[in-house]
C-alpha cells in the first residue's frame, strides 16, 4: 500500500497552506480544501479509500488517498464521478440529516467485521441478489436499490430493509440521489464518508 500526495490524488483541488504544513501532519489532522476558510455550514471528511472493521481501518485497494475536509462543491467534484463509475452493486439507505454523523460504504464480505446486525446482513444480502429492475428515470440498467427514509427508517428494521420497494437507479442516478441527500442539507458535519468497492455492498449511516 502506497499514500497519494494531494495533488494526485485530488487534482484540481486547492487546500488552504496552513492545513498541508510540517504542524499539521504531525498532529495527523487532514487538508482542508480552500473554501472552507470562507464556507462553514457543510463540510465532510472524505477518507475514500478507508472502510473500519472491527474498530480499525483498513484499505481495501492499493493505493490510500489521504483523508481531506472539503465543502460542499469539492465533495460533489470528487464523489460524484466515483460513484458514477462504480460497477457493482447497491443498496443505498437515505441518511437522516438532524442525526447523521458517517456515510460510509461496506462491500458485502465486510457486513459482519463492520458490526452490522445478523438479521440486517441478511436482509441486505437479499435484496443485492434480487433482480434487478431497470432504472426509474432513464432506460438504462438499475444498479442501485436506494431506499428512502420514508420505507426504511434506520438500520434496525431489518423486516422493512427486506419489504420496501425502493427505487431501482442507474449508476447515475444511483450517483445523485446520494449526493443530493448529503449536499442538500442546509449544515452538516459528515466525520467519515468513503467511496464504494469491491463487487457489491451497501451505504449506510450512523
Amino acid at each position: 500500500m502506497s499514500g497519494l500526495p494531494l495533488e494526485i490524488a485530488y487534482p484540481g483541488l486547492a487546500f488552504r497552506p496552513r492545513t498541508r504544513g510540517w504542524w499539521a501532519r504531525l498532529l495527523g489532522a487532514p487538508a482542508e480544501c480552500i473554501h472552507l476558510e470562507q464556507e462553514t455550514d457543510w463540510m465532510a471528511l472524505l477518507a475514500p479509500d478507508v472502510v473500519y472493521l472491527c474498530g480499525k481501518p483498513h484499505w481495501p485497494r492499493a493505493t490510500q488517498r489521504p483523508e481531506v475536509s472539503l465543502c460542499r462543491n469539492c465533495f460533489l467534484a470528487v464523489v460524484r464521478p466515483e460513484l458514477e463509475s462504480f460497477s457493482g452493486r447497491v443498496v443505498a439507505f437515505e441518511p437522516d440529516g438532524e442525526v447523521c454523523s458517517q456515510y460510509f460504504f461496506l462491500e458485502r464480505d465486510d457486513f459482519a467485521a463492520a458490526g452490522l446486525q445478523h438479521d440486517v446482513r441478511k436482509a441486505i444480502e437479499q435484496r443485492l441478489a434480487e433482480r434487478a429492475e431497470g432504472c426509474a428515470i432513464c432506460s438504462r440498467s438499475g444498479r442501485w436499490l436506494w431506499l428512502s427514509r420514508r420505507e426504511v427508517g434506520s438500520l434496525d428494521e431489518a423486516a422493512l430493509i427486506a419489504a420496501a420497494p425502493g427505487r431501482w437507479l442507474c449508476a447515475g442516478h444511483g450517483a445523485a440521489a446520494l449526493c443530493a441527500s448529503l449536499t442538500e442539507l442546509p449544515e452538516a458535519n459528515l466525520l467519515y464518508v468513503n467511496v464504494p468497492y469491491g463487487a457489491a455492498g451497501a451505504y449506510v449511516w450512523i
